[in-house]
């Protein structure tokens, strides 16, 4: 058993998975650490496992809408237990699919939570209490332990779910208390939703989705409003009594009562607790572990990325910084993230997605008179039929006198397939014209990118 390494990761999410396997393809040794299932939030507790709830939430309204298609059903309902189920299942084979790309391509993997001896040394515990310990040493040490969701000091905030007890649940209530107003509450309130789940959200702001465009996140609060979903601005809970099923919660304007269950997604933080960072000497700060434009810490051979560096928390870009850390590292191809358009998603209902700057954003850069904006809002022919459904929105954001495309942005069906595509046009520079003078397919929601005017 072999105690020393060319580089050691320490998390088997996405950023630390990418670096692992890139690093040792050029032939360095490599071990990665993890203490729960290999994937790492996005495949075992988030995005995945989220994306697939939604799809399962969505015959709701398919079914609804299937009389305007001539389409009868008798009897049809969803079941969450079968469907929970499934979606477990689904992580499990996910898990061994990593577990086994691991070994295919060399990389070890270590079972436990590490802990920082010194810059060099680490220490590996199966749990806390855990006497059998190993101890191992790398060249070079990657931090890529990943987020945790928060959850609010307030009495009795162990009685509420945080994101990723969603999945663990064998069935839902029948009505459940969603706190928050990022992109996570949203998506699960309308996956709870689309399940049968009558869903309250709370807003401690006067608005959803901080950071997208405000128009996008107008058309989501209607359509969750007009699916029954109560939406309540500026209220917080306080304090949480009772037991699972049946929970009070006080607010700072109101009490209620008999609520089946209260989730948390108020946002989520780096995970470095237990990780010795001070024995190190690596420096955080902002509860997040500081690095430079190549994820390198204060120490010379440690480094980090994904989301304990609080940067972009999302999973292309963990992704994409742990292979540009071997890449740099070890592959004798130095290279840097790019951070300049990110595209993003919210897997709501209906589904909002954005890439580059909101409206908002380009006026505060560039002044109301620098920039122009393009938009076109219709019903998509999916919803023709059945008359029923959110609209959808598509906005294009120009500035100066040659109109360079500086946003993209789109709430409706199939709006991050979309995006992704739009994403390439703004990194390529594009200018209005040159959508203009792009074809259009038709019938699509996406030709209106290039028809607009």
């Amino acid at each position: 058993m072999t105690n020393s390494f060319d580089l050691i990761v320490l998390g088997a999410g996405s950023g630390g998975l990418a670096a692992a396997k890139r690093a040792a393809s050029y032939g360095a040794k490599v071990a990665i650490i993890e203490g729960d299932r290999v994937g790492g939030t996005c495949v075992i507790r988030g995005c995945v496992p989220k994306k697939l709830l939604l799809y399962g939430s969505l015959y709701k309204e398919y079914i609804e809408n299937a009389s305007g298609f001539g389409v009868a059903f008798k009897d049809a309902w969803i079941d969450p237990e079968i469907l929970l189920s499934n979606v477990r299942s689904e992580v499990n084979r996910l898990n061994l699919l990593h577990i086994g790309l691991l070994k295919k391509c060399g990389v070890e993997l270590l079972t436990g939570w590490a802990s920082f001896i010194d810059c060099h040394t680490l220490l590996v515990k199966k749990n806390s209490n855990d006497k059998e310990v190993r101890k191992i040493t790398g060249s070079k040490i990657l931090i890529a332990v990943g987020g945790e969701p928060n959850r609010p000091d307030i009495p009795g905030s162990d009685l509420g779910w945080l994101s990723d007890d969603v999945f663990l649940q064998s069935r839902f209530p029948d009505n459940v208390l969603v706190i928050g107003a990022g992109f996570i509450a949203c998506e699960f309130s309308c996956i709870l939703n689309g399940l049968g789940v009558k869903v309250k959200q709370l807003v401690r702001g006067d608005q959803l989705l901080k950071g997208f465009d405000k128009d996008l996140s107008e058309v989501l609060i209607k359509n969750m409003k007009n699916n029954g979903i109560e939406l309540e601005f500026g209220q917080y809970p306080v304090s949480i009594k009772g037991k699972p099923g049946n929970l009070s919660i006080n607010t700072n304007l109101s009490s209620i009562n008999n609520s089946g269950g209260v989730l948390f997604a108020i946002g989520r933080s780096p995970r470095l607790k237990g990780l010795n960072l001070s024995a190190a000497g690596v420096i955080s700060g902002d509860n997040r572990v500081l690095v430079d434009e190549d994820n390198k810490t204060n120490i010379s051979n440690i480094y980090a990325v994904g989301d304990v560096t609080n940067r972009i928390n999302l999973t292309p870009v963990a992704v994409d910084e742990g292979r540009a850390f071997a890449d740099t590292y070890y592959g004798n191809n130095p290279r840097k993230v790019n951070y300049e358009f990110v595209p993003r998603a919210v897997f709501s209902q209906p589904e909002i997605a954005s890439v580059g700057l909101t409206e908002e954003e380009a006026i505060k850069f560039y002044g109301q008179k620098n920039i122009k904006t393009f938009r076109s809002s219709f019903r998509s022919m999916s919803t023709a039929l059945p008359k029923r459904g959110a609209p959808c929105l598509l906005k294009l954001i120009t500035k100066g006198n040659s109109q360079q495309v500086i946003g993209c942005h789109m709430v409706g069906e199939h709006a991050s397939e979309i995006i992704q595509m739009g994403a390439i046009s703004l990194s390529m520079g594009a200018l209005k014209s040159d959508f203009d003078k792009t074809m259009a397919l038709h019938p699509t929601i996406a030709e209106e990118f290039v028809t607009m005017s």
